[in-house]
């Protein structure tokens, strides 16, 4: 069956096709547009190639319907610690699993590279975000105030830990059964952990 495309977009509450692939400098203008359309401050072009020529510590994906980039997330690997540095979905793809598809997609190439627990900052006032942080076993751990330098808000720090652990790779199963139509994750071949 097709799905009927509305302005270059599947009608809303169709099943989504979403490919998750690793991000290129092909697609920061398309992440550029959309990080100015949900962050006050937004990353500049600079900062994400800086991000991008760090591949040993660094997984950045953009999640596609079609050719069209909607969404994007990065984590940083640090010492057996991931630490989730972005994750943004335009906001005229959200709340249909693009989030949750780059963040399956994010949390197991950490796990392959060897991380064992993942952490992250949060704005208090997302609870959209902080939802879905907490469907991946993300707990609160502590506020750090005046995060957001921008608009004085504070910033909740939420970690998942045992990441690594058959217990969690059952939630990750739990998580992605739950989405509807596909998703193709192109991985990169995993860099082994340091020692």
């Amino acid at each position: 069956m097709r799905r009927v495309a509305l302005a270059g977009r599947v009608a809303e509450g169709a099943p989504l096709d979403v490919e998750v692939t690793p991000m290129r400098r092909r697609h920061l203008r398309s992440v550029l547009r959309i990080e100015a359309q949900v962050y006050p401050r937004p990353w500049n072009l600079g900062l994400f190639m800086s991000e991008l020529s760090l591949r040993g510590d660094r997984i950045y994906h953009v999640a596609r319907v079609g050719q069209t980039v909607v969404g994007y997330g990065g984590l940083m690997l640090v010492a057996g610690e991931g630490h989730v540095t972005t994750l943004a979905v335009d906001p005229a793809w959200q709340r249909r699993g693009v989030g949750a598809r780059l963040l399956l997609a994010l949390v197991r190439d950490g796990i392959e590279r060897g991380i064992t627990a993942i952490t992250l900052e949060v704005r208090m006032g997302n609870q959209a975000a902080q939802a879905l942080y907490r469907r991946f076993g993300f707990a609160p751990a502590g506020v750090r105030r005046n995060y957001y330098v921008e608009t004085g808000e504070d910033a909740l720090v939420m970690w998942a830990h045992d990441v690594d652990g058959a217990g969690y790779a059952a939630r990750l199963a739990r998580i992605e059964a739950t989405l509807t139509g596909s998703t193709v994750t192109d991985r990169p071949h995993p860099e082994p952990p340091p020692r």
